[in-house]
Formats: structure tokens, sequence, C-alpha cells
């Protein structure tokens, strides 16, 4: 069976896929990527490359779509098949990049306890956000991968919409309902960007989509692992 290479996002680490991977099946061969080295998104994409199969299918969450999306266009003969989840092709705004910016700034010395409550919150259903386990779950993630990674990733600068048609294998693009982090048009954005791509949403989710709805995402996995 065709490898599934797993990238996450922001601050995130291989624990988000968790709840998911069960779910695959026994049968799918799992690779983790991972975030923690690189300061661009083409560094980033090369360096999980070297570690990839030579054919795979690749799946990227939020900050880790745009890893995909470079990856596919780098080696578009070994990606058979792209899932993009919560993400988004445009540049972070302003605002974003200048909040993030002064967090990485202003990280207080001593040991670094991840992302604080309320970035967080922000990613969460409303109906989860006084979800104490998920909260520190996800600040969990943030502080194993720690304050070097955190300055890197904060300053990424992410961005790619005019080079959506580059891309030539099937993909499929998963959005959440409530995600107060990447609107709908941002996903309709890529569907119609990517040739062939076929868009699906998520109900009763925030952006966390592989922590708030594991099995939902699973099943919509399943459809392109199991091509």
């Amino acid at each position: 069976m065709t490898p599934l290479v797993l990238i996450p996002g922001y601050m995130l680490d291989e624990t988000l896929w968790d709840d998911v991977l069960p779910l695959l099946g026994a049968d799918t061969p799992i690779v983790h990527a991972s975030l923690r080295e690189g300061a661009t998104v083409e560094e980033m994409a090369r360096h999980i490359l070297a570690a990839c199969p030579p054919v795979f299918t690749l799946a990227g969450f939020s900050m880790g779509g745009y890893i995909a999306r470079e990856m596919a266009r780098l080696a578009p003969q070994r990606v058979q098949s792209l899932i993009l989840i919560a993400t988004s092709a445009r540049p972070d705004s302003q605002s974003t990049r200048e909040q993030r910016a002064k967090a990485a700034l202003n990280t207080p010395p001593g040991p670094f306890r991840g992302l604080s409550k309320g970035a967080i919150v922000t990613s969460l259903h409303p109906d989860r956000v006084r979800d104490e386990v998920l909260i520190a779950r996800v600040r969990a993630m943030g502080e194993r991968l720690g304050r070097e990674v955190f300055l890197r990733q904060s300053l990424l600068e992410r961005g790619d919409v005019e080079r959506l048609g580059a891309i030539a294998c099937p993909t499929l693009v998963v959005a959440a309902a409530q995600d107060q982090l990447r609107s709908a048009d941002q996903a309709e954005q890529l569907r119609d960007g990517i040739p062939g791509a076929v868009l699906e949403i998520v109900q009763d989710s925030g952006h966390l989509i592989p922590l708030e709805q594991p099995a939902a995402l699973a099943a919509l996995m399943r459809r392109v692992t199991l091509r």
C-alpha cells in the first residue's frame, strides 16, 4: 500500500494525528514529517522529501499544507495524491504576521511553555473552548517543540496562490465548518485553483480537525489512501 506522509501544523507535532491513525487502517504505512528544521517553506519541504519513500500520499494540516504543496511541486513524480486540511494558499495578513513576530520577540525567559491558552482557544470550535484537556494537549505539543522552533515558525513567510495550478496530482481539500482561522472562501480558492481538486467540509469542528473530529477526517482520508 502507498505510504501516507503526515505533516502537522504551526507548533504541532506528530501527536496531532494520534486519534486519526487508528481509524485509517493498520495496512496504511505512516511516515511522520517534522517541521522542526528549516526557516523557509522550501527548506522544510526539501528536508521532509529527503526522508520520504520514493512514492507516497501526502497530507498537510494548516501550515503543513503550505509545505505539502511545495513538496508536490518540487517532486511531482513522487506525490501520488495530496490531502490539504484546514489550510490556505494566501499569505498571512499583516496583522497576523505582526502578532506572530511580536509573540516571538516577547517570549518570556525561562522554560518555553508552548502556545498561550488564548491562541489555542481561537483554533477550537466554540463548544470546545473550555475543554482543558484538549487545550493542555495542544500546549504540550508546542512545549515539546521548544522556543527555537517557535521563533522559526512564527517568522515563516507563507503564500503561493499564483502557483496552485502547478499541482498535478489528485487533491482533496478538507475544511471545517466552524474554523475561525481559515475561511470557507480560502478552501474554495484551493479547490478552484488546483486542477480537479475536491472540497469536503467537516461539520462541528474548529480549525483543529484532527483533534476535534478525527473520525470524520479519517473517513475522508481513507477515500484517498485506498485509491
